[in-house]
């Protein structure tokens, strides 16, 4: 009954682009803002983003990292420090030229991200080897001059978290960047139910200034790869570049090595197309703003609202994060209301489950369901949320296995993407030119990453024959 009461969402295999955007809308996540390329992030939208604000910052926190807030405009001298990164954003950045009614000296930029002032701090308060490590983190949004622009996926101004670390050593500072990375890695497989393949970009696809950019790559339902989080590896050359370098204990100097890492608002929109479905959005348990809605059948009854908002007491003090839809809509467009809103559970009480001491728990994502004594629904609803946070991780992770085939030859990829757009796992030589090869022959596949543990294909590279160096999963990406 549910189903047919939603109108407003196109159909996912028909359209899912327009089912994107009408499942963004019609789960009032967001709505374009009188800034052109903006967006205004709603209530339901930002009640997931603190979720996740919260989940992470707490894994960040048990590996030593430590918040602080830097400014949002750049110095342009500041910014031209490091050639390759202000290169790489260049076409991005926006740029502040006047203060009030007067010309500034000096342009400024909106930060498109934040390496050049976290060095600039460092370079005057990094002296000893008693000063670092030095691992910090920023939630804030930055601004990055996008010419097309999607709800959560591509917008101009979006919020994330940068990380930012500077070590005395190499090995540090790469097992920094690692970290950072298996962090991300098991927060969005853990929290937000969404398998991944993972593994670190070639050359031509990594962070500009980066010597190794570490990247976790998710498939969604239409079989494009989304990147999703990043970590980012720049050995010493931010560092050298803004003259940080501290003495050790014989009072010798030595330079230092640097990481950055982030993960934005772009996950919820990975958590939309993994997910969702035609009724609407289908959140994870660990990351639902509302766990369950509690609605009443028949409230009309005696009985039935006092017995609703009872039960409702009871969830909250069980720590479940519950509401009531206590409204006068009839039952259907309330059940349809919760089912766009990816609410992960409902709970129905009427008469009759009231005469019976129990209610009913229904799934969000299966529609299952199950009729549960009231004297056990706080016990019941955890195992429910538990494995129903569970059976979405699996149902996602088998779509993803479906949908990662091999390749040794350019036909034989061609063809495999033609069937069946997913994940391409194939050889590769190591030259930049074969990647642009491929991209242009595959009508836009890119090389996703190199994985950690590489299988050996074949001897050749799938594109120029010349002997492989690398095995890398290849994707059309958002």
């Amino acid at each position: 009954m549910a189903k047919k009461l939603v109108q407003n969402i196109t159909a996912r295999e028909e359209d899912f682009a327009q089912w994107y955007t009408d499942v963004v809308r019609e789960a009032k996540l967001c709505d374009y803002s009188g800034v052109k390329g903006c967006m205004n992030y709603l209530p339901n939208g930002y009640a997931l983003w603190e979720n996740i604000q919260k989940e992470l910052d707490a894994r960040f926190k048990e590996t030593g990292v430590e918040n602080v807030y830097l400014p949002v405009m750049i110095p342009e001298s500041l910014l031209q420090k490091e050639k390759d990164h202000i290169e790489g954003f260049a076409p991005e950045v926006a740029w502040v030229t006047h203060g009030g009614t007067e010309p500034l000296q000096e342009r400024f930029c909106i930060r498109p991200t934040s390496e050049t002032l976290f060095c600039d701090v460092w370079s005057k308060t990094v002296q000893s080897y008693r000063d670092l490590p030095k691992v910090w983190n920023q939630w804030c949004s930055v601004l990055r001059w996008e010419k097309t622009t999607r709800p959560f996926l591509r917008s101009r101004e979006f919020l994330w978290q940068e990380g930012h670390t500077i070590h005395a050593t190499y090995e540090e500072a790469e097992e920094r960047t690692k970290q950072m990375w298996r962090v991300y890695r098991d927060f969005v497989q853990d929290v937000l139910a969404i398998p991944v393949v993972s593994g670190r970009k070639t050359e031509s696809e990594k962070f500009a200034g980066a010597q190794d950019t570490y990247t976790i790559e998710a498939l969604m339902h239409d079989g494009k790869a989304l990147q999703s989080g990043t970590s980012h590896f720049f050995g010493s050359a931010f560092p050298n570049a803004f003259g940080i370098q501290y003495s050790d204990k014989n009072n010798e100097l030595h330079e230092v090595y640097e990481t950055s890492w982030g993960m934005s608002t772009r996950v919820i929109g990975a958590l939309i197309m993994v997910h969702g479905d035609d009724s609407g959005l289908v959140i994870p348990p660990r990351v639902a703003p509302v766990q369950t809605m509690v609605i009443p059948i028949a409230q009309h009854k005696e009985g039935v609202l006092d017995k609703a908002n009872e039960l409702l007491d009871t969830l909250k003090a069980a720590g479940y994060k519950a509401k009531i839809d206590d409204s006068d809509k009839a039952p259907g467009w309330k059940f349809s209301g919760q089912e766009i809103l990816g609410i992960p559970t409902r709970i129905e009480i009427g008469p009759k489950d009231i005469e019976n001491n129990q209610a009913v728990i229904v799934r969000r994502d299966t529609r299952e369901k199950i009729v549960v004594s009231l004297d056990e629904i706080t016990t019941k609803l955890a195992e429910v949320l538990e494995t129903m946070q569970k059976d979405m991780f699996e149902k996602a992770k088998t779509f993803l296995e479906a949908h990662i085939n091999t390749a040794t030859t350019m036909d034989e990829m061609n063809e495999k993407f033609n069937e069946n757009l997913g994940f391409i796992k194939a050889m590769w030589c190591g030259d930049e030119a074969c990647e642009e090869e491929i991209k242009a022959q595959t009508g836009g596949a890119t090389s996703r990453c190199i994985p950690e543990e590489e299988e050996q294909l074949s001897d050749v590279c799938i594109c120029c024959g010349k002997p492989a160096k690398h095995m890398v999963y290849w994707g059309k990406a958002y």
